[in-house]
């Protein structure tokens, strides 16, 4: 039986959810996931079994609980630290906390107007000028990164770290509504689409059989 047991939402429209379990990818710890679908008659009762604060991911480690994304990464961190989920320098590392800080508590109008949908494609979803300044800021973001820190790789600090996690539902939503981008941007786009585990949570994404009509156009 696994340490870890990562409970989680539908993994086609659950943006925090991805960001959790992409984190505990990282580790190469096994661990057990348990789905909880989302928008049903029981999905708060059930995710209050798991999880104080209601919500997902929630991450449960023998008597401990960990129930908020950004804290479960700064778990993970601890107990792994061969995985380098934060980077080592302390300016690169700095940043990285910064930018997944704020993506933790900001741009609440793309992640509302562009909720997270894994398997479709809506090209034709208009950009709202309350949106736009949401994604000029977190390709700046990534532009940021990439040109300070990002030499050694392809992602947001070279290797794989939390800020990528952070981000991934992210590309995830600009491929769903064909957000336009520049080749720097799409280039890091890519590379965290290519990656093995992002690869494996959209397969799983894409064979779920369930529905959520407010998240379909």
């Amino acid at each position: 039986m696994a340490d870890f047991t990562l409970y989680i939402g539908n993994k086609n429209y659950s943006s925090w959810s991805m960001r959790g379990w992409l984190m505990l990818k990282a580790t190469g710890a096994p661990f057990e996931e348990v789905l909880i679908r989302l928008s049903q008659p029981n999905t708060r009762t059930e995710i209050l079994r798991q999880s104080p604060s209601g919500r997902v991911p929630a991450l449960r480690h023998g008597e401990i609980t960990v129930w908020d994304t950004l804290a479960i990464g700064e778990y993970l961190a601890e107990l792994f630290p061969q995985a380098r989920l934060w980077p080592e320098d302390t300016a690169a590392r700095a940043t990285a906390r910064a930018v997944s800080a704020e993506m933790h508590s900001g741009f609440a109008a793309l992640r509302n107007y562009f909720p997270m949908n894994v398997r479709s494609s809506f090209p034709t979803r208009a950009i709202t000028p309350d949106v736009q300044p949401d994604i000029d800021r977190i390709t700046a973001i990534w532009h940021d990164c990439r040109t300070r820190f990002g030499k050694e790789g392809p992602f947001l600090f070279g290797h794989f770290t939390i800020a990528d996690a952070m981000y991934a539902p992210v590309v995830s939503r600009f491929r769903t509504y064909k957000i336009e981008v520049d080749a720097e941007v799409e280039a890091y786009c890519d590379a965290i689409w290519a990656s093995s585990e992002v690869q494996e949570w959209a397969a799983a994404a894409r064979n779920e059989p369930w529905v959520i009509e407010d998240s379909e156009f």
